[in-house]
């Protein structure tokens, strides 16, 4: 028996399955160089120039699929953003392979970065598939109904297979037909332990940690989070779903920086242990909010006539297989995140 977790809204027609933990990374339409290397993690100034320096390559010949597809580096004839010390190497590589396995292509430096969204449009209309963002997998598929909800519903592992309650898989529904053939699509990778079905075009408007309303809350938990409390006068943070949880809410954005950064400054001076969790109102905390609240662990949020759904994927971090699942005409009836491969 499925459940229910929630329903999108595609009105691009193209879906992007993604970790929404780096959503903060998304470029929608602007070049990617326009990202802020801290947001990637990178923390120093010559790795931050090289990243922010990096290249796009198409694969062009009259070769390109085949040379793409054995040369094995990314999904797809595109090789997206390459740092450029790399650049240069890669090119060697691939020239390497070519001449050595055959296929006549090779390797064009675009004139400028392809954005995400972009990214995202061109593979659905190559029939869906996989692209890296940063080098995270990503994938999106095209022919999305613009003007009706879909469901999205989870199947749970069979009894006894694992150890606690984990999805098989979660899929996006788009027909009811029987599913006849299953064609693989790509990899999702997730490091934040969610998975998020977006339409491409609304996630160019998505704000990851900026406040929509100026407000922000800071929460915190853990072995000290008691002692902290009484020492800077915390309340209950009084959230569902966060029993224990310390904190305030609705703080204007500077004095929630304020609190984190003194409860910070505090547990390093101290030695203690807790978590500390500054939360601006943006669309990320939206839908976590969301998630910490519900049972089944997903959030909802509206952009624009959008509807996009986030839900943790039970099993944590790690590149999980998604797929078209087709009925007999080749219609496709869901696109589906496998994470136990148990259960279609």
């Amino acid at each position: 028996m499925p459940f229910r977790l929630g329903g999108i809204r595609c009105p691009s027609g193209t879906l992007v399955v993604i970790d929404g933990g780096h959503l903060g990374a998304w470029s929608g339409e602007r070049s990617p160089a326009e990202i802020d290397p801290a947001l990637l993690g990178v923390d120093d100034a010559e790795t931050a120039a090289d990243v922010l320096g990096s290249v796009d390559f198409a694969v062009v010949g009259p070769d390109a699929s085949e040379a793409a597809r054995t040369f094995g580096r990314q999904p797809g004839a595109m090789f997206h953003d390459v740092p450029a010390s790399r650049a240069a190497g890669l090119k060697a590589m691939f020239e390497d392979h070519c001449r050595a396995a055959g296929p006549d292509a090779r390797l064009g430096a675009l004139p400028s970065r392809e954005p995400h969204a972009r990214r995202a449009h061109r593979t659905a209309s190559e029939g869906g598939g996989g692209f890296l963002m940063f080098g995270i997998p990503v994938v999106a598929v095209g022919g999305m109904p613009r003007d009706r909800d879909l469901p999205v519903l989870a199947s749970r592992v069979e009894p006894g297979d694992v150890t606690g309650r984990r999805w098989s898989g979660i899929r996006v529904q788009l027909g009811e037909g029987p599913v006849e053939s299953s064609v693989p699509l790509g990899d999702v990778g997730v490091d934040w332990a969610r998975v998020l079905f977006g339409d491409a075009d609304a996630l160019g408007a998505w704000q990851h940690d900026e406040a929509a309303d100026g407000l922000a809350d800071v929460a915190f938990w853990g072995a000290a989070a008691e002692e902290a409390a009484t020492v800077f006068g915390a309340p209950e943070l009084g959230e569902p779903g966060e029993d224990g949880v310390r904190g305030w809410t609705g703080l204007a954005v500077a004095e929630a920086v304020d609190r984190a950064r003194a409860l910070m400054s505090w547990k390093e001076q101290t030695g203690r242990r807790m978590r500390v969790d500054f939360r601006p109102h943006s669309h990320h905390w939206q839908v976590m909010r969301q998630i910490r609240a519900s049972e089944l662990e997903t959030g909802t949020v509206d952009i624009g006539d959008a509807r996009l759904l986030c839900t943790m994927t039970t099993w944590g971090d790690g590149h999980f297989p998604v797929f078209a699942d087709l009925d007999a005409s080749g219609s496709v009836v869901a696109v589906r995140v496998s994470f136990s491969g148990t259960v279609r």
